[in-house]
């Protein structure tokens, strides 16, 4: 197994930061904080390279803040100049990982994506005939922080990059704490509830640490279960076969193995059927031969769409703003059957939610 010593005079180089900055401004320029560190950018960023150098550098307090896309989440934004420092981490890491994780693994990476998981899940679901959807229970408010180190230290023994994975896992501890359901697991004392524990959802390196968590569930599925057909997008997962009874049991196998992750699965969301039936998996229905968006994610879309045309009626709001939004979920729906939907919803008479049915989605 591979180790890798001197990572820390990479991540904190005038270069790599600078390189950081670039990625972290995209699509924020527009946004206070961002326009204020871009004010001064190059002394900003000499002044992160000191601080990182000199082993001073603390991360900022979060702002929370609760989205519904369509279901309900607690986002933690950490300070701009903070999200410099995730992606300089991630620029560095993540090329260590990268060959580590298995194909099939669809969120977070170059070149993967939403879309291109649905497009393997669904010619998996053309090939078999049942498919285990399983859903861990509270992913990111779940991880624990001990089990996270254990994993990266395996291959990360830099002590100075070791001090700053610490520091950014660290200030995510116990944000989440009110979206966690306390479980036990096997040998666990009174002192197991007050382990650290949780990741913000708005960090570039919580989603990269998400794939290295959940990174040797992937391998065990694909080498112990010899699974052929599996596909992951973050904490959502499928595994096919033609024989139920095989996936039933690869369930209580994955099950077994996620103790050691302090992981469970959502014992409602977690099931066995028939790929016929169309699978529910990021936010469309997949069927052999056609895709389907989720009527929830249709309703949350009308329900933020009324709000954008009403706050351009009050003033509040241009189509120039709305605009990046509107296109950017409508070539979402545009991987499923919507035409007719999406052709009446921007025709601007939206379909009343009483009157949302399965036949216009």
């Amino acid at each position: 197994m591979k180790s890798y010593k001197n990572l820390y005079p990479q991540i904190s180089s005038f270069a790599n930061l600078e390189l950081a900055w670039r990625k972290a401004r995209k699509g924020k320029r527009g946004k206070e904080a961002a326009a204020r560190f871009e004010l001064n950018a190059e002394g900003e960023l000499l002044r992160l390279q000191r601080e990182l150098e000199g082993m001073s550098y603390r991360p900022g307090a979060y702002r929370s803040f609760i989205i519904h896309d369509p279901k309900k989440r607690k986002i933690s934004a950490a300070p701009f100049r903070d999200r410099v420092v995730h992606h300089a981490l991630c620029n560095v890491l993540e090329p260590i990982y990268e060959p580590k994780f298995i194909h099939d693994s669809y969120a977070n990476r170059l070149g993967k994506g939403t879309h291109r998981a649905l497009d393997r899940a669904q010619s998996f679901s053309r090939r078999y005939r049942y498919v285990l959807k399983c859903d861990i229970e509270t992913f990111f408010p779940a991880i624990d922080h001990a089990c996270l180190r254990q994993i990266l230290w395996r291959h990360i023994v830099c002590p100075d990059t070791r001090w700053l994975a610490n520091q950014i896992i660290d200030s995510g501890a116990g944000l989440l704490e009110d979206q966690y359901r306390k479980r036990w697991f096997p040998g666990d004392d009174l002192f197991a509830a007050t382990r650290p524990r949780g990741l913000p959802i708005g960090n570039q390196t919580s989603q990269f640490w998400a794939n290295v968590y959940l990174n040797p569930l992937d391998h065990f599925v694909k080498r112990q279960l010899k699974c052929r057909a599996f596909c992951r997008y973050v904490d959502d997962f499928l595994l096919f076969h033609d024989d139920k009874g095989i996936l039933h049991g690869w369930r209580a196998a994955i099950e077994d193995y996620l103790v050691d992750l302090r992981l469970t699965v959502h014992p409602e969301k977690s099931v066995v059927f028939p790929t016929g039936n169309g699978i529910p998996f990021l936010g469309f229905v997949l069927y052999p031969d056609r895709r389907r968006l989720k009527i929830k994610n249709v309703r949350a879309f009308l329900r933020r769409f009324r709000q954008q045309r009403r706050a351009i009626r009050q003033g509040r709001a241009t189509w120039q703003e709305i605009e990046p939004s509107l296109r950017s979920w409508n070539a979402h729906a545009d991987h499923g059957q919507t035409w007719r939907l999406r052709n009446r919803l921007f025709q601007q008479r939206p379909i009343p939610p009483d009157r949302l049915e399965k036949s216009h989605v």
